[in-house]
Formats: C-alpha cells, sequence, structure tokens
C-alpha cells in the first residue's frame, strides 16, 4: 500500500489498461465501504448528482454527500460539467474516474470489515436486480496448491482485463455486473 506523502507521477496515478499500482492509503479508505463503492458503480454507469445518488440509493442526501466526498478526495470519482436540469436548475453532476480497476488489490492490508465492503455491495446491488438478473452462476470447489492459484487468478484476471480495456465499444449493450471472490475454505 502506498503512503499517502508518497508522490505519484501522473502516468502512474491512473495506470490504465495493463498497468497495474498499489492503491493510496486514500484511496483504501475510500473504498473500504459498501455505499462508497455502490456510488462508484452509479456514477460509471452515467453522471448523477448527489440528489440523483441519494434518490436511487434510498439514503440521505447528507451522508450521500460525505461519502462523494470522500471519493472525490481519493480521485475516485470526478466532477462532470455543469449541466442545467429538468427544472431548469444547475446540476453538478459526478463521474467515475474508471481507475479502480486498475489497483492492485487495493483492500489486501485493511480490516477485516473494510475487506467485505465490495462483498456486501454486490449483495445490495443484487438484492435490488432481484433473482431474475442472475444469468450466469457458477459455484466451485478445489483443491490449489500456491502456484496453481496465482495461475487461476492470472488468467482470470487477463478475461477480465480484455473486457474492461474494451468496454467502451459496447455503451450501448446491457450493463452485467459480476464479482469473482476465491477464498480458502476453513481446515
Amino acid at each position: 500500500m502506498r503512503d499517502e506523502s508518497t508522490e505519484v507521477s501522473p502516468d502512474e496515478s491512473h495506470p490504465g489498461p495493463g498497468r497495474r499500482r498499489p492503491a493510496t492509503d486514500r484511496e483504501v479508505k475510500a473504498l473500504g465501504h459498501p455505499l462508497r463503492l455502490r456510488i462508484l458503480r452509479l456514477c460509471g454507469q452515467r453522471d448523477l448528482t448527489n440528489k440523483q445518488l441519494a434518490d436511487r440509493l434510498d439514503r440521505d442526501p447528507g451522508t450521500v454527500l460525505y461519502h462523494v466526498r470522500q471519493l472525490v478526495e481519493a480521485g475516485l470519482l470526478e466532477p462532470a460539467p455543469v449541466r442545467t436540469g429538468e427544472s431548469g436548475a444547475l446540476e453538478k453532476p459526478y463521474r467515475f474516474s474508471g481507475h479502480t480497476w486498475w489497483l492492485d488489490g487495493p483492500l489486501t492490508d485493511v480490516e477485516p470489515t473494510s475487506r467485505y465492503a465490495p462483498i456486501q455491495a454486490f449483495q445490495e446491488e443484487l438484492r435490488e436486480a432481484g433473482p431474475d438478473s442472475v444469468e450466469v452462476y457458477a459455484r466451485f470447489a478445489f483443491h490449489l496448491g500456491q502456484r496453481d492459484r496465482e495461475e487461476l487468478d492470472r488468467r482470470i484476471q487477463a478475461v477480465l482485463d480484455e473486457f474492461v480495456e474494451t468496454d467502451a465499444q459496447r455503451r450501448d449493450q446491457p450493463l452485467y455486473n459480476g464479482i469473482m471472490i476465491l477464498h480458502r475454505m476453513p481446515d
């Protein structure tokens, strides 16, 4: 994990396709909360204002604004251009920076409760989408040594990286959400 005082060159801060970097302390903190992860996911679909986020998440606007600010300070969410809303008022939306995918294991060194944030966010999103939204499902268990586990991770990561890198070409298609978790069973 990178300390906030460590300088990050512009090229390193958002390395883009194929290059991972360690997460800064601020990024780790921002990613350690399920509501923040849901905000990132929603703003990755389209630019949203704080009010739109609060309405969509059924949360208090003040609470959402606190989490939005944490994400902006970490560079994971950024202000989008000001626009005119339906009522004619100016709106200040936010957009997902898209950089979290290229962070190398951002929650590996945090307290155990924060490590569950992606799982909690995914569960909430899945509940909201409903059981009919599940199109592909695989549950598995097999024995792996360290080298086999690393190879499995590398191969799955390569496939996912390819789809992330080319996602902009498919923006007119339906959006799918997924999660891949590999955990060791208790002895």
